[in-house]
């Protein structure tokens, strides 16, 4: 590989940044490097998508801890953004968190619409000519005076209101429900022609089942695969609301400040899915949401037997496949729909007035948001902690247990045979 690459660790905060699994230090890699590793490029449709558009005149918001717009791979790539924390710059182009969860927009922005940095050099995306619109969020401990579900609620409407056609959110709230104003945000992304791109989330950072947003009737949800295309133990995880999969090992992205990392996690599996719909909603402007996101999952390579599944969804993502194809047009989401959820499931949550005709008491506040940490490439070669404490040391300790059961029966049986035998 060359130069060793610096080790790097992709933190997560309450809303859980970027889908990836626990971000290990991950070798920083020569620019001259970075483009032969991008194999997705190549090997789910990008380069032949190409052919017909590279995504120019979509605007896509990266709902993340900030995207540092001054990396050579990101030069004009970002074209407007905000701060929904209180904590951040106004233009959204300040990471937020630690040294480590903050670098994580920026990896996803980078693997999103990179225009990298010379003719076969630095990281290029999806879409590399689509548009970045920079929120930067605050989740998990960089965390202010703004609860991380109300950051989410209004990054997701400021994001409809400048134009944003497509939104990436590579986070999870880590519970399958979502607060009320959730509803209400992601119905006007609906409303407005949005399509809403969610991680799944990582096994390796505590996330075996898909959280909120990726539980939300109408989002898009990104499943994470290997460099073979099977299902990523570490950085994926399942749940029968995924809709299609992508890479999400052995990604690369760029550095806030420069450089690369080499990463992993469907935090980078999303950003690469919203590059795809960039690159369809470019290629067929007409289009409305549904029809686009039908476009993602009816042209996927089916994987794992049924479709869809709750580990791989409709299968694995083909972008020349999802611009090019002849697919029939859809009435309806093919990811199901947000008001009709509202009707059926909030009607049975409407607050009942308490005894005694006073108020009935709120319901407690749900976990903080955190950010998806990511997956280090070398942690695949390491035994799991929670492989270890859920299934081995629970295992040790009753086997020892009986063990000790046997001896110590064992030695009655001998201790009252010997009585015996005196008598």
């Amino acid at each position: 590989m060359g130069e060793r690459m610096r080790r790097l660790v992709a933190a997560a905060g309450a809303v859980v940044l970027g889908l990836g699994v626990a971000l290990v230090p991950a070798t920083a890699a020569r620019a001259d490097q970075v483009r032969d590793m991008e194999y997705w490029l190549k090997d789910y449709g990008f380069t032949r998508a190409w052919d017909t558009t590279r995504g120019a005149g979509v605007k896509v918001a990266v709902i993340d801890t900030g995207v540092d717009g001054s990396v050579p791979d990101l030069a004009g790539a970002v074209v407007g953004g905000t701060d929904v924390s209180g904590v951040g710059a106004a233009s959204g182009q300040k990471p937020l968190g630690d040294a480590e969860s903050a670098n994580h927009g920026t990896w996803v922005a980078s693997l999103l619409a990179g225009r990298g940095t010379s003719a076969g050099n630095g990281v290029l995306g999806a879409a590399p000519e689509a548009s970045v619109l920079a929120v930067s969020a605050a989740l998990g401990k960089a965390m202010g005076p703004v609860s991380s579900d109300d950051q989410i609620a209004e990054a997701v409407r400021w994001a409809v209101d400048n134009g944003a056609s497509v939104i990436n959110m590579s986070l999870t709230r880590n519970t399958l429900d979502w607060p009320p104003s959730w509803d209400e945000a992601f119905q006007y992304a609906f409303a407005h022609d949005v399509v809403v791109v969610a991680a799944a989330g990582n096994r390796g950072s505590g996330t075996s089942e898909v959280g909120a947003p990726a539980t939300i009737p109408g989002v898009l949800t990104v499943a994470g695969v290997d460099r073979q295309g099977t299902a990523s133990f570490d950085a994926s995880a399942q749940g029968i609301t995924i809709g299609v999969s992508a890479p999400s090992e052995q990604l690369v992205g760029a550095n806030p400040g420069g450089g690369y990392v080499q990463w992993a996690g469907t935090s980078g599996a999303a950003p690469l899915v919203s590059g795809a719909v960039a690159l369809v909603r470019a290629a067929h402007p007409e289009l409305k949401a549904p029809d686009v996101i039908e476009r993602i999952v009816r042209t996927a390579r089916p994987a794992g037997g049924a479709v869809p599944s709750p580990i791989y969804g409709f299968g694995l993502l083909d972008a020349a496949a999802a611009v090019t194809a002849d697919v029939p047009h859809v009435t309806a989401n093919p990811m199901g729909d947000l008001g009709e959820w509202i009707r059926v499931h909030r009607r049975a949550e409407a607050p009942t007035a308490a005894p005694g005709g006073g108020n009935a008491q709120a319901e407690p506040v749900p976990a903080k948001l955190a950010p998806e940490r990511a997956l280090p490439w070398n942690r695949f070669f390491w035994p799991q902690w929670s492989v270890l404490t859920a299934f081995w040391l629970p295992f040790v300790l009753i086997a020892g247990f009986l063990a000790l059961a046997a001896l110590g029966g064992v030695g009655a049986w001998s201790h009252f045979r010997r009585t015996r035998s005196k008598e």
